[in-house]
């Protein structure tokens, strides 16, 4: 490993410019400090699913992989050319993904996000890996990025919501349903 940081402010992102992982300084607003930006935010958020401490053990475990997993894509991210998201870890989250939503009820209404506190934060999760999706994207339009990272967050949204039902019903919520029809069109 590189060397550690024994002295955590440097100053030298006070002009509003950050290094890059290879050195290579740019503006904190760029699209790849914003991708690889919200990529550390979605970790975050997992940590908070995992302060939770009603997590099914098989739940934890895939969401502290995922966790090593976003440090890596993170890392990809911020070090241009780097590959560290492979076609494997979009094949394991597939798996994990049919593996937990086998014994899950057919959907047959959307679900509002809620279920108890590890269900509403996994949710969150899922929301914060659409927007890390959609900035890694739009990275895409206008640099190199391999396409592995892209599908690695596609399918992550999706595992994440199967596990957001998992834990609604593990907490012994349940899922909150959308009453699409609470709302009576008015007598004419």
């Amino acid at each position: 490993m590189g060397k550690r940081l024994s002295k955590i402010y440097t100053r030298t992102g006070d002009d509003g410019q950050t290094g890059l992982g290879d050195g290579t300084r740019v503006a904190k607003d760029s699209l790849r400090v914003t991708a690889y930006g919200t990529t550390d935010e979605l970790n975050s958020t997992l940590g908070l699913v995992l302060s939770s401490d009603s997590i099914p053990d098989p739940v934890r475990e895939v969401l502290v992989q995922l966790q090593h997993d976003l440090f890596d894509l993170g890392g990809e991210l911020c070090i241009p050319g780097m590959a560290m998201v492979h076609d494997a870890d979009v094949t394991r989250l597939e798996d994990t993904l049919d593996r937990f939503n086998a014994d899950l009820p057919a959907l047959r209404e959307f679900i509002l996000p809620g279920g108890g506190p590890a269900a509403a934060h996994c949710h969150l999760a899922r929301t914060v890996c659409r927007r890390a999706e959609r900035e890694v994207i739009a990275l895409a339009r206008s640099e190199p990025v391999r396409p592995e990272a892209i599908r690695y967050l596609n399918r992550l949204s999706d595992l994440l919501f199967v596990l957001a039902r998992v834990l609604a019903r593990a907490d012994g919520h349940g899922e909150v349903l959308w009453q699409h029809e609470r709302r009576k069109k008015p007598a004419s």
